[in-house]
């Protein structure tokens, strides 16, 4: 990864609050059968919620298993202030769970061991971990809370933990794309043991997706930095950081960058597993 200053990642995070009166109501807030757009206003303070065995800790909820909406996932900002956090933040066994650090630092422990979280921190937590965090900061720490039902395969290992940072991975360049266009891998694509993955794909001025990817893979994406321009199912939306969206599996999907900086965004997707068929009967 580029060490000058020019290109040091940043993240955008939220900070909620609440608009005056005289704000004007129209907004890009989108929601479709094939996608939804949560721009960066709509996170304020009366859209937060709480969660069981949380101190001092608020949340934005961007997707959640829901008919019609995002099938195969959850996604929080979770926020929490000087002394909060949790030992008990996963009541759900099956779930597994990465955690990506957009502001202020924490402290991690997995199965026992303690990892200090700064912004671009990245976690791999497996379904059933014996984990907990707590920010003894004197600022609040806004990170990414990406959970799946992790899908169990007969003969395939259980992934283990990790924890890393960002900055200690090299990107990825796509082929043919002179650098514009990259993606930083948390994990080896080749690694069934994965049944996500949540990379972060950035855009140089002037990059571009150029076909409308068309595939079985949900999305989750998340603008960390600079905007875009994104070709949502028939429309083309306008995004910058802090902004969100959800693509439903084949969703058609392109964009290039529209700003002087990169464009940046955590994206999640499901891979690596047979489609459910159950339900389905053929007839």
């Amino acid at each position: 990864m580029m060490t000058d200053k020019a290109n040091q990642p940043t993240y955008y995070a939220p900070h909620g609050g609440h608009p005056p009166q005289t704000q004007l109501l129209t907004d890009r807030a989108v929601f479709t059968e094939a996608y939804a757009v949560i721009p960066k206003g709509v996170m304020r303070d009366i859209v937060t919620s709480h969660l069981p065995f949380w101190d001092k800790t608020r949340l934005w909820v961007l997707s959640r298993p829901l008919s019609g909406f995002a099938e195969t996932f959850s996604q929080y900002i979770m926020e929490v202030s000087p002394g909060g956090g949790s030992d008990r933040p996963e009541t759900d066994p099956g779930a597994e769970a990465v955690l990506f650090v957009v502001e202020g630092e924490m402290t991690l422990t997995l199965e026992g061991a303690e990892y200090r979280m700064t912004p671009g921190g990245y976690a791999f937590i497996p379904p059933g971990s014996n984990w907990k965090v707590c920010n003894t900061a004197e600022q609040a720490v806004r990170f990414h809370w990406i959970r799946k039902a992790y899908e169990y395969v007969e003969g395939v290992e259980v992934p283990e933990a990790f924890v890393t940072n960002e900055a200690d991975i090299e990107p990825g360049e796509m082929p043919d794309t002179n650098g514009c266009w990259a993606t930083t891998r948390f994990v080896d694509q080749s690694d069934m043991r994965h049944d996500m993955h949540v990379n972060i794909v950035t855009f140089e001025p002037g990059g571009v997706i150029p076909f409308a990817e068309t595939h079985v893979m949900e999305h989750g994406l998340y603008v960390l930095e600079g905007k875009g321009v994104y070709l949502l199912n028939k429309d083309w939306v306008e995004v910058e950081a802090g902004d969100y969206m959800w693509l439903r599996a084949f969703c058609p999907q392109a964009c290039y960058a529209g700003g002087p900086g990169r464009f940046r965004y955590l994206l999640y997707k499901d891979v690596n597993r047979h489609m459910k068929l159950s339900g389905f009967t053929g007839r």
